[in-house]
């Protein structure tokens, strides 16, 4: 399977690293406006294991990319980026995390409570039994609920959103499969702290764009990273959701402070 997309022209010096695990293609849009000025590899996570997954992207980024390259990791993606930047920081100049999940357990209860609140009861009892399912190592139907949980979320996680142009283009049943594979690891690295412990290997800037109504706490990112990382910023959005270049009163705002970012960097 085919697992990279190139916008612009080498040298190709950034890549955006979708969400998920497995929401392939999301990152297409925001691939395309930078392609005006710059290279941008969009690379397609196909590994369904967490380890899988890092030597895959350091892979791409080594054979397509010219690295150290600027990593613009969007939600799952920010972790994985982080990741990578940690166990092979030759490959990585500068992370740019957009939409991370909290980097200690304890903020992490915080992402459903924020989300129940803002669905109806119908809605809450459905998005605890697609969780339930997900979590359920023997359940079955879980590309449906795969599905079904990314439809709740995008209600949740929205403030005021645009035509979403996102690409998404892998079959429900691979998302599923690496969701619940690489997800479950990633979730037991952060609840052991092994995952901001890796903070201690990365040398390259930092800088975390959060949008002000993300479910995900912006305090998970800032706290735990702004004592771990010799150069780590914290930009927040206001009025923007989880995925900020859908967000109508974010959006320009969003790609002001990426493209500054990347000229800083680049």
């Amino acid at each position: 399977m085919k697992n990279l997309r190139t916008y612009g022209n080498a040298p190709f010096k950034i890549a955006v690293i979708h969400g998920g695990p497995g929401a392939g293609g999301e990152m297409a849009p925001v691939a395309r406006e930078l392609a005006c000025d710059w290279g941008v590899l969009e690379p397609l996570q196909t590994a369904t294991s967490l380890q899988g997954q890092i030597e895959e992207l350091k892979t791409v980024l080594d054979k397509s990319g010219d690295p150290p390259v600027t990593l613009i990791g969007f939600s799952w993606g920010a972790w994985l980026s982080f990741m990578v930047a940690a166990y092979y920081p030759q490959v990585a100049e500068k992370l740019i995390l957009v939409g991370s999940g909290p980097y200690e357990h304890r903020y992490a209860e915080r992402i459903q409570q924020t989300r129940l609140r803002r669905l109806s009861e119908a809605e809450r009892a459905k998005y605890r039994s697609i969780v339930n399912t997900l979590n359920d190592p023997a359940a079955e139907g879980k590309p449906v609920a795969f599905a079904r949980l990314g439809a709740l979320a995008s209600k949740t996680d929205r403030y005021d959103p645009i035509v979403d142009g996102s690409d998404e283009n892998e079959s429900p049943a691979r998302r599923g499969n690496i969701f619940h594979n690489v997800l479950r690891d990633a979730v037991e690295m952060r609840g052991s702290g092994k995952l901001l412990e890796l903070a201690k290997r990365i040398d390259c800037p930092v800088v975390a764009i959060h949008g002000d109504y993300d479910p995900h706490p912006a305090e998970g990112v800032q706290g735990p990273l702004s004592a771990t990382l010799k150069h780590f910023r914290l930009i927040l959005l206001k009025n923007c959701g989880h995925k900020p270049w859908i967000e109508r009163l974010a959006r320009d705002e969003f790609y002001r402070v990426l493209k500054a970012e990347l000229q800083e960097g680049l």
